[in-house]
């Protein structure tokens, strides 16, 4: 699915023209980056959580030659399903 498929499922379901859609959606992306950004975690009720998290400097190997290198700290982004999620995804347990 593609932003275009947001922008005209959001229009559709909730009777929003197609630009005011595209509007809604890019203002919560948008609201959605500057805060993991800042380094809040976002906790969405039945659907997950978004955390960046801090990785520190390690050692690697080049797969090429073999030498051995650092890889430098960085920051990475997760996330975590909620169990309803999940329960979604896999459907109920027979």
């Amino acid at each position: 699915m593609t932003k275009a498929d947001i922008f005209e499922k959001v229009s559709s379901n909730l009777g929003y023209t197609k630009k005011e859609s595209a509007e809604l959606v890019e203002a919560v992306f948008s609201l959605i980056k500057s805060t993991l950004e800042s380094g809040e975690k976002i906790k969405i009720a039945g659907f997950g959580n978004f955390e960046v998290k801090q990785k520190a400097d390690r050692r690697g190997r080049n797969p090429q030659n073999g030498e051995t290198i650092t890889i430098e700290a960085r920051r990475i982004l997760t996330f975590k399903p909620s169990g309803v999620l999940k329960t979604a995804i896999n459907g109920a347990k027979q």
